[in-house]
């Protein structure tokens, strides 16, 4: 098997099969219709719609070394230097549940930014196979993922973003760029990790040279970690492990394992949404980013 067709951790908790009778699905053309990612399996006819009321959205062109990078933005009408909120997608691309997610942010006063850092693999909301996606995401090197990140600051700071106050929020592969980039940018504020992997493959250390655990004692920003407890891929040991360095570190971070609660429980238009959970670890991200004065 090649390293890149190894298994991290986050594609390990999107495998597990979730029963499916008590929501109803759409049919595969009216997900894509809607915008949402293929290789997620079924989507919700429930998933949540934020409206756009009160906001300006659209999408944008960030310049990148490697060319121009696409991204979804949301922010309050009228807002003057709002604080920027990065959105780290999962390995489906830039879709409408990540759209959504930046959507919500901007309702509680960021200026949020999701970058479509997959650009140079092709569209991944079009890649219907999670075997076929493995491969792909799995060659984004850390290099060229930090440089895009901070390719994504400098256009929101540019575009009237108050960058002091940075954060960044992320979900599955998403949750990893968030302890990554908390290692790596000493001028992020605070960030917020939903079932981020913890332990990369051995396979991927020449494009992930270290693992969020092995970062631990470099960490530069303030970490809320949420997490399932049911999570085939991110077992709790693992998570009171990074607990655990972090606290030997120094470095301040919190955790909040939800109990039989699996992967992705945030993303309500998969069948491996929690409600509950998803509530509280959206309000647990709402007072983390406000004690620490990214959202006003």
């Amino acid at each position: 098997m090649s390293a890149h067709n190894q298994i991290a951790s986050d594609f390990i908790g999107l495998f597990r099969r979730t029963f499916l009778s008590r929501r109803r699905f759409m049919t595969t053309s009216a997900a894509a219709a809607a915008g949402y990612t293929l290789a997620a399996g079924p989507v919700s006819a429930a998933a949540i719609t934020t409206d756009a009321k009160g906001l300006i959205t659209g999408t944008a062109t960030i310049e990148t070394a490697e060319g121009p990078m696409p991204a979804y933005f949301a922010k309050p009408e009228g807002a003057v230097n709002p604080p920027v909120v990065i959105v780290a997608m999962e390995v489906f691309g830039l879709h409408e549940y990540i759209k959504d997610v930046t959507r919500r942010l901007a309702k509680l006063g960021a200026f949020a930014v999701a970058p479509d850092y997959y650009f140079r693999l092709g569209d991944l909301t079009t890649v219907s196979d999670l075997q076929k996606l493995m491969p792909l995401v799995n060659s984004k090197a850390d290099s060229e993922l930090v440089a895009d990140l901070n390719a994504t600051v400098e256009w929101a700071k540019g575009q009237g973003g108050k960058t002091s106050k940075l954060g960044i929020i992320g979900f599955c592969r998403g949750g990893r760029t968030v302890w990554l980039y908390s290692a790596t940018n000493p001028n992020l504020t605070a960030g917020v990790a939903f079932y981020g992997s913890l332990v990369d493959p051995a396979s991927q250390k020449q494009l992930w040279p270290k693992s969020p655990i092995e970062l631990a004692p470099v960490m530069k920003a303030p970490v809320l970690g949420l997490y399932g407890s049911e999570d085939t891929g991110i077992p709790p040991s693992q998570v009171e492990t990074m607990k655990a360095a972090l606290a030997a570190a120094g470095k301040t971070a919190e955790f909040k394992i939800y109990p039989g609660v699996a992967h992705g429980f945030h993303a309500d238009y998969r069948p491996s949404y929690n409600a509950e959970a998803a509530k509280d670890a959206w309000a647990q991200m709402t007072a983390w980013f406000k004690r620490w004065s990214v959202l006003p």
